[in-house]
């Protein structure tokens, strides 16, 4: 049986836990987890994940070699609400730029990003003079890029993340009204989204709803 090995950048963040964890528990994926520092990687060692030490701010050659031997790629990183612009640059805008053109270096076609709920030209436009605005900037040139990449992609646009627990169900579109989301249950989006070749390709918002996750992207595709 084929295993689709999947390289989660960014694996120690909330979401990159979950995913790591519905991954090893799939029977059909195998994920490579890559974090920044040497304690981080226990608790994917003993879930029986790959680990390795890559850090996003060093050089793309680096996040090449880690996805040399990967099908997919998974970009949830980010440089947390706490850190200042100078980071939120750094990770979510270089970082992912990074990744994108290290998955062509190695050859990996699948790329999924986690993007930011709203990143078009009129969200920047209603963060302005805000502390998120950079966040936004950054996420919108991140998917830019990944769009012009000519990868297979996915971005994936949550809403408000929140630590309740999952619900298996959603609401998936193009657009959808603002509202929150377990990250339980994006894992379980991307997760979804690696399985489904029509997932391709698709951009899309999503909040919690009453669809399950399966249906409400069967829907998108």
């Amino acid at each position: 049986m084929f295993i689709l090995k999947v390289l989660v950048v960014g694996a120690n963040g909330q979401i990159g836990t979950h995913l790591v964890k519905l991954i090893q528990e799939s029977g059909t994926l195998q994920a490579k987890a890559m974090v920044r520092k040497a304690e981080q990687q226990e608790k994917f060692k003993q879930l029986g994940a790959d680990t390795l030490l890559v850090d996003l701010e060093g050089k793309i050659d680096n996040i090449a070699k880690a996805a040399e031997d990967v099908d997919a790629i998974v970009f949830t990183a980010g440089s947390g609400p706490k850190t200042g612009p100078d980071k939120t640059i750094a990770i979510d805008l270089d970082g992912a730029v990074k990744t994108i053109e290290a998955a062509k270096k190695a050859g990996v076609n699948r790329f999924i990003m986690i993007s930011s709920y709203d990143t078009t030209r009129e969200a920047i436009q209603e963060a302005a003079g805000s502390s998120f605005a950079p966040y936004v900037i950054a996420k919108h040139y991140a998917d830019i890029w990944l769009r012009d990449s000519k990868l297979d992609y996915t971005i994936i646009h949550p809403g408000k993340l929140t630590n309740d627990a999952g619900t298996g169900q959603v609401e998936a579109a193009p657009s959808v009204a603002r509202d929150e989301v377990p990250r339980e249950d994006i894992a379980e989006v991307i997760l979804e989204s690696l399985k489904d070749e029509n997932m391709i390709g698709k951009e899309f918002q999503v909040i919690k709803g009453k669809t399950s996750i399966k249906e409400a992207l069967n829907r998108l595709s």
